[in-house]
C-alpha cells in the first residue's frame, strides 16, 4: 500500500462538502434493505447514489464506523463518537494504519451526526480492498491514539457493500413510487418566465 499524496484542493472541498451532506448519514438510519452479516450491516444510502457498511463499537462512546461506497467508486470512511469533541468542519490530519500499511497525515473533515461527533474522509479507489483484507484499523492524531477497531468479519461486509452498490446500478433513477416520475419536472426550474405551479 503507497502513502497518499497531499490532497489537492478539489478533494479538501469535496470532504467539506461530503461532511455537510453525512450530517445524518444514511446507514445509521436502518432502511427496509439493510443486511446484517455479523457486526456489521449494509445499507443503502438515502440519495440512491452508494451504500455503507456500518459497525458500532460497544466502548465509551459507542464508536460508529461507515465505509461508503458509490456508484461511480468514490469511497469515504467516516468515524463518530460521541465522547469527541471535534468540530464539525475542522480540518484534521490524521494517521491511518491497516493490517499491511497505512497513510499518514491524511486529510479529514470533522462532522457531527445523531448526538455524536467524529471525521470523514475518502482514500483511493482501492482502499475497500485493503480494509477487506484487514483485521484492525488504527488512527491516531499525531502521538494522541483516536481509535483501535477491530475488522473481523470486513471482507465478507465489503462484498456485500460492493454488491449493494452493483444492484443500484441496475435500478432505475426515478423511484417506481413516485407519481409522475420525473417527466414534469422542467429542465431549469429556476428560469425565469415559468408558470407557478403548487406542488401538493
Amino acid at each position: 500500500m503507497t502513502m497518499p499524496r497531499p490532497q489537492p484542493l478539489a478533494r479538501v472541498l469535496r470532504l467539506s462538502i461530503l461532511a455537510g451532506l453525512l450530517a445524518c448519514p444514511p446507514a445509521i438510519a436502518r432502511d427496509a434493505g439493510a443486511r446484517d452479516l455479523g457486526d456489521w450491516t449494509v445499507a443503502r444510502s438515502g440519495d440512491g447514489q452508494g451504500c455503507f457498511l456500518t459497525r458500532l463499537y460497544d466502548r465509551p462512546g459507542e464508536t460508529t464506523l461507515l465505509l461508503g461506497l458509490d456508484r461511480d467508486g468514490t469511497n469515504h470512511l467516516t468515524v463518530l463518537n460521541a465522547n469527541w469533541s471535534i468540530e464539525p468542519r475542522q480540518k484534521l490530519k490524521l494517521d491511518f494504519r491497516l493490517s499491511k500499511g497505512g497513510y499518514a497525515g491524511h486529510f479529514a473533515v470533522g462532522m457531527a451526526s445523531d448526538g455524536k461527533r467524529g471525521f470523514v474522509t475518502s482514500f483511493e479507489t482501492q482502499f475497500p480492498a485493503y480494509f477487506a483484507s484487514s483485521h484492525m484499523l488504527a488512527i491516531a492524531r499525531g502521538d494522541v491514539p483516536v481509535e483501535r477497531l477491530p475488522l473481523d468479519g470486513s471482507g465478507a461486509g465489503v462484498a456485500a457493500l460492493r454488491q449493494c452498490v452493483a444492484k443500484l446500478g441496475d435500478a432505475p433513477r426515478a423511484a417506481s413510487g413516485e407519481k409522475g416520475g420525473s417527466q414534469d419536472i422542467p429542465r431549469d426550474p429556476f428560469a425565469t418566465g415559468l408558470p407557478r405551479k403548487s406542488r401538493g
